[in-house]
Parts: C-alpha cells; structure tokens; sequence
C-alpha cells in the first residue's frame, strides 16, 4: 500500500451548456479507502468520475493527488484506472493487442507474461488473442478490467461497476474491488448498493445541484 496517497476535491462544480451538472463537491481519500459516489440518473455520476479520472477538467474548484514521496512518483495518466460501459476497446483487435495499446499509450513497457496473467484474473485468457468484437457483452466488461489494470494503478475508478456481468464475472469484480482497497483507493459510482459491501466516505450528487 502507498501511504501516502491521497486524492481530495474541494468545491468542485461542473456545468453544461451554462446548465449546472453539480456544484460544491468535496471529498477526499486516502489508501486503503474506498469513496462511493451515488444520484439519480442526470445527477453527475458519470461526469464526476471523468474529473477524478482527469478525463474533464472541472468548471471550477480543485482537485488535487498527493503521492508518497518516498515512493515513486507517477505521471498523472499512470495514477488511475477507469471502468465504465462508455468506454470502449478496440473491437478489431484482441485482449491482448488492446491491452499493449493501453501500455504504448501510458508510454509504459509491455509485459505480456503480466497480461497473461490478467487476463486469467478476469477468465477471458482462453480467448486472449479473439477479436474483442467476438466477445459477449459480459466478457468485454471483464476485458474493459484488465485494460483498467495493466498498469496497477493506485487509484481504480468504477463507474456501475456490475454492468452487464452475471454471477462469475460479479465474483471477479469483487475480487478486484478487495484487492483494490488493500493496496490504493477505489472509487465507485452507483445506484445499485448491493454493487459495493463497504466504504469509507459518499458523495451523493442529489444533493449537490
């Protein structure tokens, strides 16, 4: 675990079109935490998350990460992982192309013995080199994971975390969310709690508008 990580936002607001998204959003956490993020459907979820992730810059307000700096220090890219149903893989290639892809584009090394390695975490290395476009819907949530994780980020952020997935592809996200927590912080947005079994600190965006 990296002690010395730590995430915070503070008054952060968010609108479009001049239409407010959210507005006075603070929040922070440290390693070892897990931060959940709940609203109903429009409330922000989605947006918020892309802040944390760097994806959207904030309309205003700050947010900031602290990394240990007795450790190594981490280009921003490299800090986090992202899971949603909106992003979406390369279809023409497969797991492990799309998985070298995510490595090139963090201008970090790749390792295909640790890609192997996932994709046997999240069972979909029987169909490593398939096209990702033959996959079902569940097994490219699942591959969506992997891409999140190639590089161990310190900070994971699952936005409907359980989309799509029956009951095995659940165990294999909940492994992660728990593997997560030990090492780094997890972020998570849903509406469904029976989706995460503990957290440390919420932002609801119901009542942040």
């Amino acid at each position: 675990m990296n002690p010395g990580l730590r995430i915070a936002g503070k008054d952060l607001r968010k609108e479009f079109d001049r239409r407010p998204v959210f507005r006075d959003v603070s929040f922070s956490a440290s390693a070892g935490e897990t931060l959940l993020v709940t609203g109903r459907n429009g409330s922000g979820k989605s947006t918020l998350v892309k802040i944390i992730c760097g994806v959207l810059s904030p309309g205003g307000g700050t947010l900031t990460v602290t990394q240990d700096q007795d450790g190594p220090v981490r280009e921003a890219r490299n800090l986090f992982g992202l899971v949603s149903p909106y992003l979406q893989l390369f279809d023409e290639f497969s797991a492990v192309e799309n998985l070298s892809i995510a490595m090139g584009i963090r201008g970090l090394p790749f390792d295909p013995a640790a890609a192997d390695g996932l994709l046997e975490r999240v069972a979909i290395y029987p169909r490593r080199h398939d096209p990702v476009r033959t996959y079902s819907s569940g097994m490219k949530q699942r591959a969506k994971y992997a891409f999140a994780l190639i590089h161990t980020p310190p900070v994971l952020v699952l936005d409907e975390p359980m989309s799509n997935l029956d009951g095995d592809g659940t165990a294999v996200v909940r492994a992660v969310m728990a593997e997560q927590r030990r090492r780094g912080i997890l972020v998570v947005a849903t509406n469904d709690m029976s989706d995460i079994e503990t957290y440390d600190g919420r932002i609801d965006l119901n009542e942040r508008r």
